[in-house]
């Protein structure tokens, strides 16, 4: 073996060693200038955005003595959840004094009926859009992203109008059907995309088998489209959740969601400023769209990557 090496010349037997040696990119080192420039950048940004939050959360903790020593980033001394306990039952909002809690389940009758209805629909239209070729498809189309780029201020005196028509001003189900027809147009365009992104051998397939339009939709689509209805079912719910305007302008006092409540108690000029209450009231607030997006934040992550914003 050692002859055989001395015997090759001298340019093959390097070659024959490097092919031997280790492959591979070269290892990195973890404290490299590339490294600390990226985490440090992460890092500083990520503590740009939870100072807030930090903030909110030991105030919330803390009772109005030791709040007015003004030291905002200093952990509490003495931890209470009086202000949470009267920003949910208790706090003013206006004539009443019962806190959040009416307000929540407006928002829950308000978020629910009309995340359901506006994925729904859009779900088969962006279906119909890209796997059902109609006349007049692309004009349909064409309507429909006009419309999710019109202004909402534009359109809040015509829909008081409409609503007043047919007898749902200031009723919840007036909001919904507001809610759903503003969350059609990006939804659509949303569903339209990502089935147009799935295998068209999957729907030929199907119409030789014999089935028929609701019968790929629900058998075919429907099963392979959890991560874009997970989108969606994001986009609508913080969406709607955290709507403040039509909440305030499409209902009345005894039907205002949890944002409008929330805006009563901060901007309230009676009394004492309760700051430990309003940082209670907005941490309840922001708590369900928080809650959904880390429960399904990968499938979110997911849909995105799959089709939800392909051409």
């Amino acid at each position: 073996m050692a002859d055989l090496a001395v015997s090759l010349p001298a340019g093959k037997g390097s070659i024959g060693l490097e092919a031997s040696g280790p492959r591979g990119p070269k290892p990195r080192h973890v404290f490299s200038r590339r490294n600390i420039f990226l985490y440090g950048t992460l890092i500083v940004v990520a503590l740009y955005y939870l100072l807030p939050l930090y903030v909110m959360v030991v105030t919330s903790l803390k009772g109005m003595p030791e709040i007015r020593l003004g030291n905002i980033f200093s952990p509490p001394l003495e931890i209470t959840f009086d202000p949470w306990v009267k920003a949910w039952s208790s706090a003013c909002t206006g004539l009443n004094c019962d806190g959040l809690s009416r307000g929540f389940w407006n928002s829950v009758r308000i978020t629910v009926p009309s995340v359901v209805l506006s994925i729904a629909i859009a779900s088969v239209n962006g279906y119909a859009l890209a796997n059902w070729r109609f006349k007049g498809a692309d004009t349909f189309f064409v309507i429909l992203i006009v419309g999710a780029f019109i202004p909402y201020q534009v359109m809040i005196y015509p829909i008081v109008i409409i609503l007043r028509e047919i007898g749902l001003y200031g009723s919840l189900s007036g909001l919904v059907i507001v809610h759903s027809i503003f969350g059609m147009p990006i939804l659509t365009l949303l569903f339209r995309n990502y089935f147009t992104s799935m295998p068209e051998e999957l729907f030929r397939a199907a119409r030789v088998d014999g089935a028929g339009f609701w019968g790929i939709y629900f058998r075919i689509m429907l099963p392979m489209s959890l991560p874009i209805f997970v989108v969606a079912i994001i986009l609508q719910v913080t969406g709607i959740w955290n709507d403040f305007l039509f909440g305030v302008v499409y209902t009345r006092p005894d039907t205002y969601p949890m944002t409008v409540q929330l805006n009563n108690i901060v901007n309230s000029v009676q009394g004492v400023k309760e700051y430990n209450v309003n940082m209670a009231a907005t941490i309840l607030t922001g708590l369900v769209p928080l809650v959904v997006y880390f429960v399904s934040g990968k499938l979110f992550v997911r849909g995105i990557a799959a089709g939800a914003v392909k051409g």
